[in-house]
């Protein structure tokens, strides 16, 4: 397997973000991927799912968005990045730039959790041939279950405001839930998670390009079944926002599969690996 290589990205509005790019020997006609992470969740918690999809003959790009891991330029209290940042300036830029890099014309979209829900708002949306979102769902609160559902609350409406106040950004990392967010990532956050839809509550607001009823390309949810955040309802949620697309929803039961947990992260981590084979069986066009 030929070495990652690092990249950088330029966006449309001259932001530079950080990516790697795992080219395959074995690679054939196979679409390439683009990892789309999670919220908050650095490009290096992908990397071992990244290099067994170049093993599979796949080339795939991860990268962190602005404001995250290695895209965060100077002081975090600083940034300006928010969630619509991600999905109209962020994912596009990733689009091009893996297409640029393979010489394809589309790409196979594998978002995880936030990853898979910003789409409706990419302007090259058409460049995406296939959505496979894992752990993909619209995070709404009442469809929370479990600790999390008890915690959200407490985060986004005392944790965020208080810590976006007092530090300048939002408090994240000391839930265990991945690296500190930019300010605005936070509000919009909880803004979004507040009703159902996630991002459509920022339709006519502060997005107004909105191409959820234009998407055409399938997709498939995967969520596990003890995952506390896209659950069953919160998967529901997401793809009735694209009416014209061909979705499927795919439970993952952890004891079927050998497991005592999967929930919201475990997916992507080498010792939940006899997962990957179930997703890489959706990623044929």
């Amino acid at each position: 397997m030929p070495n990652p290589e690092k990249l950088n990205i330029t966006c449309k509005d001259g932001y530079s973000l950080s990516a790697t790019f795992y080219d395959s020997s074995a690679a054939n006609a196979n679409l390439p991927i683009l990892i789309s992470p999670a919220t908050g969740i650095t490009q290096g918690f992908y990397r071992a799912f990244a290099e067994w999809l170049s093993e599979q003959g796949y080339q795939v790009m991860v990268f962190d968005y602005r404001g995250i891991g290695a895209s965060l330029h100077g002081p975090l209290k600083q940034s300006n990045a928010s969630i619509q940042d991600w999905g109209q300036l962020d994912i596009p830029a990733a689009i091009d730039a893996l297409l640029l890099k393979t010489g394809k014309k589309q790409v196979i979209l594998l978002g995880h959790s936030a990853g898979g829900q910003l789409l409706g708002i990419t302007p090259n949306y058409k460049k995406v041939a296939k959505v496979i979102a894992v752990s993909g769902s619209t995070g709404h609160v009442k469809g929370l279950k479990g600790r999390t559902k008890q915690l959200a609350p407490v985060m986004f409406h005392v944790i965020f405001p208080l810590s976006n106040l007092f530090k300048g950004y939002g408090a994240t990392k000391m839930l265990g839930m991945g690296e500190n967010l930019p300010k605005n990532v936070a509000k919009q956050w909880a803004q979004f998670c507040s009703r159902p839809g996630y991002v459509e509550n920022a339709i006519g607001k502060t997005v107004f390009q909105d191409f959820h009823h234009e998407i055409s390309s399938p997709m498939t949810v995967f969520w596990s079944s003890d995952d506390e955040i896209a659950t069953e309802a919160n998967v529901k949620d997401l793809i009735r926002l694209y009416p014209n697309a061909a979705t499927k929803m795919h439970e993952l039961v952890p004891q079927d599969l050998g497991h005592k947990y999967i929930g919201h992260m475990s997916m992507f981590k080498k010792s939940h690996q006899n997962i990957w084979s179930i997703i890489a069986k959706e990623l044929e066009i």
